[in-house]
């Protein structure tokens, strides 16, 4: 077992003593982590990255991971794989030669 499986497992018991899971499903899960990455932008706010408080973005990160890592775990998700998945995907459509240094989009390269 790795570590985002760990990761995941204590999750899954958190919100299973709660009887949380109820409340769990796909949907839901996104809002959540739709409205903590909100949250963590808003540690942001009107500051400079310097300004913004390193505990609450710590504390909004967590919560985003959190609920990244449920919503993966509903769909049955392997975290690492997706993750790597995505990355090779990622370096073809940024090949270094045309990417390096710059920040456009794939598609203005």
């Amino acid at each position: 077992m790795n570590d985002i499986q760990q990761l995941t497992e204590v999750l899954r018991k958190f919100r299973d003593e709660r009887d949380w899971a109820q409340f769990h499903n796909a949907k839901d899960l996104a809002l959540a982590l739709n409205i903590e990455a909100a949250e963590l932008l808003e540690v942001f706010l009107w500051k400079t990255s310097e300004q913004a408080d390193v505990n609450c973005v710590k504390e909004e990160l967590a919560d985003v991971i959190t609920f990244a890592l449920l919503l993966a775990d509903k769909y049955g998700l392997d975290v690492q794989q997706i993750v790597l998945e995505k990355m090779e995907k990622n370096a073809r459509k940024y090949p270094v030669e045309k990417s390096k240094g710059i920040a456009k989009k794939y598609t203005e390269l």
